[in-house]
């Protein structure tokens, strides 16, 4: 792999990570898109300590004040939220560990991460314009974290979106657009940092080479711009901007499919 084709990959995963459109997706999609040799599930997976970064670097205060809370009063909002967002990560933990070799085999094929964009990003525009939107952060119940936590495991398969997902399933509970997507962020930092480690140790050394940490650097740059991004989009447009690019996609990518 060369750098340029790290840093487009790296671009992709820091972008598409936390903007609901399927990192996954992406890096599977691009190499078969442009003829590249696609580096792997694994690759994709280390590619994740960027964005961790990134997440870890926008969201650090509000971890600090999540961790005063709990060390403070356990039943304080911080200490009920910090550990609500504790038990959403199991079930997507262990989904990753029962289903990550599966995925490997058949989670690529083009046909799969295309329905999948067009699939969720409906059900994306469904919770976005039906969800109560009124429910803030501090508000989550535990209820509603493991409810998203297990909508979290669904993003395993390429084309559902980790973020995209969690953002749906916040809204569906009735949490605020501001609310869903830092609860998704939030959420992200530890089930990212697990992928990341699995996919890290599974890598094959030839790939940990300058490219790689090339596209580490970009990956981390472009998550803290989504961030961002996506923030502020979901405050002035809500969701009908990535619920059309998902059906756009998704229909493009079945096109290609069929043509070759």
């Amino acid at each position: 792999m060369t750098a340029w084709q790290s840093a487009v990959l790296g671009l992709v995963q820091g972008l598409a990570e936390f903007l609901p459109v399927s990192s996954s997706a992406h890096l599977a999609l691009f190499p078969w898109v442009l003829g590249w040799q696609d580096p792997g599930l694994s690759f994709d997976a280390a590619l994740h300590l960027g964005t961790l970064a990134a997440a870890s670097a926008y969201f650090y205060r509000e971890w600090l004040e999540l961790l005063r809370g709990f060390l403070k009063d356990p039943r304080s909002d911080g200490g009920r939220l910090l550990f609500g967002l504790a038990a959403a990560t199991i079930p997507g933990g262990l989904a990753g560990l029962v289903l990550h070799d599966r995925l490997e085999a058949w989670g690529r094929f083009p046909p799969i991460p295309a329905a999948m964009l067009v699939v969720f990003g409906l059900l994306l525009g469904a919770a976005s314009r039906f969800g109560a939107k009124s429910i803030a952060l501090k508000d989550v119940s535990f209820r509603s974290a493991v409810l998203i936590g297990c909508a979290q495991a669904l993003a395993l398969v390429p084309g559902v979106s980790r973020s995209g997902v969690t953002i749906t399933a916040a809204l569906a509970l009735g949490l605020s657009f501001e609310a869903a997507a830092t609860f998704s962020f939030l959420l992200a930092v530890p089930i990212t940092l697990a992928a990341a480690l699995h996919g890290l140790h599974k890598l094959d050394a030839s790939l940990l080479g300058t490219p790689f940490w090339i596209g580490l650097a970009v990956s981390a740059v472009s998550g803290a711009l989504a961030i961002r991004a996506l923030l502020g989009a979901l405050s002035r447009w809500g969701a009908a901007p990535f619920v059309a690019y998902r059906i756009l996609a998704g229909a493009g990518i079945f096109a290609i499919w069929l043509s070759r």
